[in-house]
């Protein structure tokens, strides 16, 4: 009950989508995200999203998260129901410590301030706080650990996410002092770090935008392969979720230079088309196989381990 209420209040589309899956897969995912939305707060210090909060002690907080996730999987009564939410998918589904690591590996990127050099800097950071996600999820779904290329369409639909969130967020981000945007893509458009939201640097920006969604289109049709090979609730609750984000990321690119006057999101109608059009889709051949975006999940990993 408290993952459901988690996930409620804290993701519409992703509830929304979660409602796809059979009974038990469903809880599993709500329980998953109980904890990756309760580390997310505590590493922002913010309450189910939202603005920031006072960034300072962030090593702290960081280090709040790394104790409480150890303790859930040891098997022990955390005193915070998220964490022992994740104690319990991570016993059933075989989450391991690992893969723990790899999400957590995110907020210790933003508690040390960091900010992208290149692309595959941004991508990097893309693989841990989302595509690292994507690999737990399908391990919930009950992919087997080792179904390599699987668990990379699934990282990559993470990715795909994080993305457009980056495309969106730009505005909210710098109000927190943020930027995803590696710092040569601001050079080469001759925008001054820092500086990015200024209204004169508007147009430029925006071919920066588009380049984000492209790359966002590149890892969401790896991922919509891989939905493939799942269930047909599964499929059909992943192409859902795929198709709302994707939508995110399409009204980015579309809105241009008017992209952050206000938060790009998606409504109930246009949820509810979503989901019917990934009731066609899960009914029907995946798509071909085009190959994988030009960083992968084990790319990426290995990155993150340098």
């Amino acid at each position: 009950e408290h993952a459901r209420a988690a996930i409620m209040r804290g993701s519409k589309s992703f509830a929304a989508a979660s409602r796809l899956f059979d009974r038990t897969t469903r809880e599993r995912v709500w329980l998953l995200y109980a904890w990756c939305r309760r580390c997310d707060d505590l590493a922002d210090a913010q309450d189910h999203g939202g603005a920031l909060g006072d960034q300072a002690n962030a090593e702290e907080r960081l280090a709040t998260i790394q104790t409480l996730t150890e303790l859930a999987l040891a098997g022990e009564v955390t005193g915070d129901a998220s964490f022992d939410c994740f104690g319990v998918v991570a016993r059933e589904c075989g989450i391991t410590r690992a893969m723990a690591e790899d999400v957590i590996g995110g907020f210790a990127l933003d508690a040390a301030d960091w900010q992208p050099r290149g692309q595959a800097d941004m991508l990097r950071y893309c693989y841990h706080v989302a595509g690292a996600v994507g690999v737990m999820m399908a391990v919930v779904m009950g992919v087997s650990p080792d179904d390599e290329d699987t668990l990379d369409r699934a990282c990559d639909l993470g990715i795909a996410f994080q993305l457009a969130n980056i495309a969106r967020d730009l505005d909210e981000d710098d109000a927190a002092d943020r930027c995803y945007l590696p710092l040569q893509w601001l050079i080469e458009a001759d925008i001054p770090p820092g500086e990015q939201m200024k209204p004169h640097y508007r147009a430029a920006l925006v071919p920066l935008a588009h380049r984000l969604c492209e790359m966002e289109k590149a890892y969401e049709a790896s991922a919509r392969v891989g939905a493939g090979r799942l269930s047909f609730r599964q499929r059909w609750a992943v192409l859902a979720a795929a198709g709302i984000y994707g939508a995110i990321a399409r009204e980015v690119d579309r809105a241009g230079s008017h992209a952050w006057d206000h938060r790009v999101s998606t409504g109930g109608m246009a949820k509810l088309g979503h989901v019917a059009h990934a009731l066609w889709e899960a009914a029907t051949p995946p798509p071909r196989d085009a190959g994988h975006p030009a960083l992968s999940r084990r790319e990426l990993a290995a990155l993150a381990r340098k």
